[in-house]
Parts: structure tokens; C-alpha cells; sequence
């Protein structure tokens, strides 16, 4: 295998093709990212993981990613409570698909890193090399305590999370057994095989707001992943990581978002269906537990703003809204490229029964301005 520098120079994210990239988000978890009461919010069974794994997988959709989920929130809709473990899910949607790239979502503060290169390395080759790892430093403090691990302060989290990824990579490439006599870890004769699939290192991602965490993302991931409010702050997002990329060494990185998706034959009908599962059915207890969570993030903001947060996470975890007619939903996703982004996330309140319309509607309109190839178009 050739050493880490070869290895990250042939990486994979060149293989995908679209200009503009979306992936199905959350789909691992109860009510994927609405937290709602109705009836019809998302069952995440495994068939029914299975089943948006193979819609998207022939729809030309870019990759799958889920969200690192240990425990749910409080609240009547018991609101992402029942969970599949990442890396283990991405395994099994790996052996039943063909072309997609799946993610895993890893908190690294709570997998050893030499257990986690063994785990990925396996899945990447259930994956034909189709694997992708998303590498989160850590967040909710619900979670970490069911663990009995604290939370480090903000910036040392990535400077944690930095060692425990030089160590999986160095583990892919060494010939010979290693030490590490690091900040976190001292390790003795480290080895692993196999590496990832092929020689080449999974596509990588990690989600940053922070200037800590946005260093961090330039100078290990493929990909940083952000949320935002809306364009004009969006763009002042990417004008930022620009800066941080540069401040790094790299001419560029590519920015992808987080969306959720109500798209209907008409704006009206799109609108009529937020309003039923956000305005007269959302679960505010999940929501005002996670904006609790967030104050550190929140407090300083108008209070405005903070509303405009709160009622985001019951209608979409936070993520950027897409409402309306496959032409409203279409121009939206056109507006975000145009701003800079190279892709985005996608959820929908019930995937499996809400794709299909977008894949024939949306897609199609993507294909014409020219974001996204034909499916099968390799260029």
C-alpha cells in the first residue's frame, strides 16, 4: 500500500460526478429530522432503511449519511429514540447497493481508534470502496454521560479528534508496526490489515461552525459540512472556510449544507403539510431540549433568530427549508449552488413515501440546469 500522502492524493470524492451533490440524511433515526406528532412521521425500520437505500442508489442520489444517534429526545413523539448505530447500518446498506456512497457518523471521542480502522476498513470492503466516514469530535452531553466520558473543552475536542485520525490513517498505511506517544493515546506495536478497499482513503467530512472546527475540517476532511440560516449568511459561511482553506494551505474546500424537503405538486400543498406536521403538531418539549443544549451557540443571537432556530429543529433539525412545487424546490437547490455550495443534504418527513416524487420531479429539473448528470453518466 502506498504511504498516507499517496493514499489521501488518489482519494475517492473525484468519483462524485455531479456538480451539485445531495444526500439522503438522517433516515437511520425515528422521525428522521422532524420533530413531529403525526402519524405519518418516518418509521425507520431496517426495511425501510433499506428500501430509501435502494430508491436513492437508483435515483443517481450521491451518498446516504446518518446521524450518530445514542439516545432520543423527550417529548410525546419520542423523537429519534430508536436508532441504528452508524457504522453497522452503513455495513448493511453497503451489501445491498451498487453505486451509492454511504457514510458512518463516528463520535471519536468514544471508539478507540484502533478498533474503529479495523470497523471501517471491514465495511469499506462490504463496500467495494464505496464507504465514507464523517468524523464528528463530539457535542451532546446527554450522550457522552450514558458513556461516562466528559466532554473536553471546545477547541481540545479537535485537537483529539486530529491524533485519533493521524492514528487510523497511520494504521491504513504502515508496513511495519508503530508507536504513538501522543497528547491522548500512547499506543505500543500497532498494525492493522487490511486497509480500505483498494488503497485509497474513504471520503471524509466533518462538520464545522467554529473557526477550531473549520481548521480542522480543511485540513483533514474532503468535505466541510455546515447549517445555515439563510443565503446571505450562508455566503458569508463560505467566504469564511474560504479564508480558513486558504489559512491552511488549500486553494479551496467544498462546502456542503442540510436541507429538509417538503415538495408537493403545489406550493400550496407544500405549505398546507408544513403547517400541519411543524405549526399544529410539532413536538416542542424535543425541540426545547435541544435549544437548551444549543445555548451556549444561542444566547447570543437576536431573539428573533433564536425563534427561527427553535421552530427550524421541530420542522428539520435546524437544516434550511425547501418548500413547495418541484419548480419552487428545484430553483432553491439551484440558489444554493449558485452560492457556492457543492451540495446539500436532504430529509423528508416520511422518505420513502415523499422521494419518489422528487425523483421524478426534481431530479429531472436539476439534470436541465445543468447540477446533476443522467443517471449512469460517469462525466
Amino acid at each position: 500500500m502506498p504511504d498516507g500522502k499517496d493514499v489521501e492524493r488518489t482519494g475517492r470524492y473525484g468519483r462524485l460526478r455531479n456538480r451539485f451533490k445531495l444526500g439522503i440524511f438522517a433516515a437511520n433515526c425515528a422521525s428522521g429530522l422532524a420533530a413531529t406528532r403525526i402519524p405519518e412521521r418516518w418509521d425507520a425500520s431496517w426495511y425501510n432503511n433499506l428500501t430509501i437505500a435502494r430508491m436513492a442508489d437508483e435515483a443517481g442520489i450521491d451518498f446516504l449519511l446518518p446521524l450518530a444517534r445514542w439516545k432520543g429526545y423527550p417529548g410525546d413523539s419520542h423523537f429519534q429514540e430508536h436508532s441504528f448505530e452508524a457504522l453497522t447500518w452503513a455495513g448493511g446498506l453497503l451489501a445491498q447497493t451498487r453505486a451509492i456512497t454511504i457514510f458512518a457518523t463516528i463520535h471519536v471521542p468514544l471508539v478507540h481508534p484502533v478498533f474503529a480502522a479495523k470497523q471501517m476498513a471491514t465495511v469499506d470492503h462490504v463496500g467495494g470502496g464505496r464507504f465514507g466516514l464523517n468524523i464528528v469530535c463530539g457535542w451532546n452531553a446527554d450522550e457522552f454521560e450514558m458513556f461516562g466520558v466528559a466532554q473536553r473543552e471546545h477547541d481540545d475536542r479537535y485537537a483529539f479528534g486530529e491524533e485519533w485520525w493521524g492514528i487510523v490513517k497511520r494504521i491504513w498505511t504502515s508496513e511495519t508496526p508503530f508507536e504513538v506517544a501522543g497528547r491522548y493515546f500512547t499506543l505500543n506495536n500497532v498494525i492493522g490489515r487490511p486497509g480500505p478497499w483498494g488503497g485509497t482513503m474513504p471520503i471524509t467530512m466533518n462538520a464545522a461552525g467554529s473557526p477550531a472546527g473549520r481548521a480542522f475540517a480543511v485540513r483533514n476532511c474532503d468535505v466541510l459540512f455546515t447549517v445555515i440560516v439563510d443565503l446571505e449568511r450562508g455566503r458569508r459561511d463560505l467566504e469564511a472556510i474560504g479564508a480558513a482553506a486558504r489559512a491552511a494551505g488549500r486553494q479551496a474546500v467544498d462546502v456542503f449544507t442540510t436541507s429538509y424537503v417538503v415538495c408537493r405538486p403545489t406550493r400550496r400543498e407544500a405549505e398546507e403539510f408544513h403547517r400541519y406536521y411543524v405549526d399544529d403538531n410539532g413536538d416542542w418539549v424535543a425541540a426545547d431540549h435541544w435549544f437548551r443544549m444549543q445555548a451556549a451557540n444561542t444566547r447570543t443571537r437576536p431573539a428573533e433568530l433564536r425563534e427561527l432556530l427553535q421552530y427550524r429543529f421541530a420542522a428539520g433539525h435546524g437544516c434550511y427549508p425547501l418548500i413547495g412545487s418541484p419548480d419552487d424546490v428545484a430553483a432553491a437547490l439551484a440558489e444554493l449552488a449558485a452560492a457556492g455550495f457543492a451540495g446539500t443534504t436532504i430529509a423528508f418527513v416520511d422518505y420513502v413515501a415523499e422521494f419518489p416524487f422528487f425523483a421524478a420531479e426534481v431530479l429531472p429539473r436539476l439534470e436541465r440546469l445543468g447540477l446533476r448528470l443522467p443517471v449512469g453518466a460517469t462525466a
